[in-house]
């Protein structure tokens, strides 16, 4: 059973790499491949072929009819069907987070889009060069990944480059770059990434810690890349841009305020969750929710009407969201999971793979460097969880460096493959960017910036580590 579980992920993952070819929609291989890696685990659960593994490390078979171990606290957990339904819960429990988080993001995106705020920031950008355009919009994305996260920012500036080069062919570059650039940024900041704030709540790193022995490495990692692309035919010459005055003549009244409205409430949900200690995703309701009260009531035009109002109002842009992206991210992070939930030996599938790379490379700095190269092909996420879980906090301290070296590979080694990153994907489903032509064009370009910034994280953490 495990054999077909794994069978069925590689290839629902080969069907979404080859989907202009097959002229397929990549969301329906990803739904597909999650509920039917689901269904192979429920029937050889229910036979009493395999067993399930929870995130507390209980494992449950019902040939037994109960959990085969108690956790530490030394309480009983539920029987082997309850421990089967609460582990599947707490998977869609979890991927719904990231939903949410990603649709209350796009929401005020696209409301923000609609009083034409970004019209503002295409103001600010004056220059017709493409190399200094590039610099511009990247620049941007390491910053603002860093501040309301990557996944968000390059939603934000995809949208900023749609405003400025209509040309999708070679807007595709920009946007390509943006995403290395966010995932860059995204590293050294707990709530830059998903897997800096799974580190950074789970105690394995501080806030300044990241700082100090990321900013360094994850600023190489960025400026590398597009250092190199500026040498690239697609970024010579001039890009035509409107003139100010038409961009002016654009603007609504309600432009800057929106803008600003909406970007400060993404802001807010890091904070928001400092404060109250909830899940990003509440803190992204709150702001959506603020936003959408805003947008009901100010006038974007001189002579506003009644009926003008369905124009600007949050259910069309709740109709423009790209509810594909959406469920793409439903079935492949649930398809994950379940890699992640199937036992192999005493621990679920992806951590045993992460324990052997471990035993057969003896030396850890290659095995966190293969770690991110692993996670341009499969979530970072669970392969965070599962180093985790390798090590402890006895083994290896708060702020060491393992979970600095993890922080950097995970968060930058996605930026090789598209869909090896939250931001990547986004990317993709707002541009519909081929997974080929990435791997040709963007690859080699990310590839060399996580190697330039993991040697220089290694060399850095050596220079801190001796002036301790």
């Amino acid at each position: 059973m495990l054999t077909a579980v794994v069978l069925c992920f590689i290839l629902g993952y080969i069907v979404i790499v080859f989907e202009h070819p097959l002229r397929l929609d990549k969301t329906v291989p990803a739904l597909l491949m999650g509920a039917i890696c689901w269904a192979l685990i429920s029937v050889g659960f229910h036979k009493g072929w395999i067993s399930v593994i929870d995130t507390h490390d209980h494992i449950y078979n019902l040939f037994t009819g109960e959990h085969l171990a108690v956790g530490e606290d030394g309480v009983d957990h539920p029987n082997a069907n309850e421990g089967f339904t609460n582990t599947l819960l707490h998977h869609l429990g979890k991927t719904a987070e990231i939903l949410i988080f990603l649709i209350g993001a796009m929401t005020i995106v696209e409301i923000v889009d609609l009083h034409r705020g970004f019209d503002i920031l295409k103001g600010w950008v004056k220059t017709r060069s493409k190399k200094k355009l590039l610099w511009i919009v990247g620049i941007l994305g390491f910053i603002l990944s860093a501040i309301i996260d990557n996944l968000t920012a390059t939603i934000v500036l995809v949208t900023l480059l749609r405003k400025l080069i209509p040309d999708r062919e070679q807007r595709l570059w920009y946007v390509a770059l943006i995403v290395v650039a966010a995932n860059a940024g995204g590293a050294w900041s707990p709530i830059g990434d998903v897997t800096t704030t799974m580190l950074w709540i789970g105690k394995r790193v501080t806030t300044m810690g990241l700082v100090e022995y990321l900013i360094l490495p994850s600023l190489v990692c960025f400026v590398v890349p597009f250092l190199v692309a500026t040498f690239l035919k697609p970024f010579q010459g001039e890009i035509a841009l409107p003139e100010q005055g038409e961009v002016k003549d654009e603007r609504l009244l309600s432009s800057k305020t929106m803008l600003f409205l909406g970007l400060g409430m993404i802001v807010f949900v890091p904070i928001f969750k400092t404060i109250t200690h909830l899940p990003p995703y509440v803190g992204m309701m709150l702001s959506l929710g603020v936003v959408w009260l805003v947008s009901e009531y100010i006038h974007p035009e001189e002579d506003f009407k009644e009926e003008r109002k369905a124009a600007y109002s949050a259910h069309k842009a709740l109709s423009r969201i790209e509810m594909s992206s959406i469920l793409f991210f439903l079935g492949i992070l649930m398809a994950v999971a379940a890699l992640e939930t199937i036992v192999v030996g005493d621990v679920g599938a992806l951590r045993s793979v992460a324990e052997k790379l471990d035993s057969v490379v003896p030396n850890q700095d290659v095995v966190i460097i293969i770690l991110g190269f692993l996670s341009a092909i499969i979530d970072n996420v669970p392969l965070v969880a599962a180093s985790m879980g390798m090590y402890d906090l006895k083994t290896f301290a708060v702020d060491s460096k393992l979970w600095h070296f993890i922080a950097y590979s995970a968060g930058t080694g996605g930026s090789m493959l598209i869909i090896g990153s939250a931001a990547g994907v986004a990317a993709m489903g707002m541009e519909r960017i081929d997974f080929i032509w990435y791997l040709k064009k963007i690859a080699w370009l990310a590839l060399i910036g996580f190697i330039a910034g993991a040697l220089v994280f290694l060399v850095w953490e050596s220079i801190l580590g001796s002036a301790i």
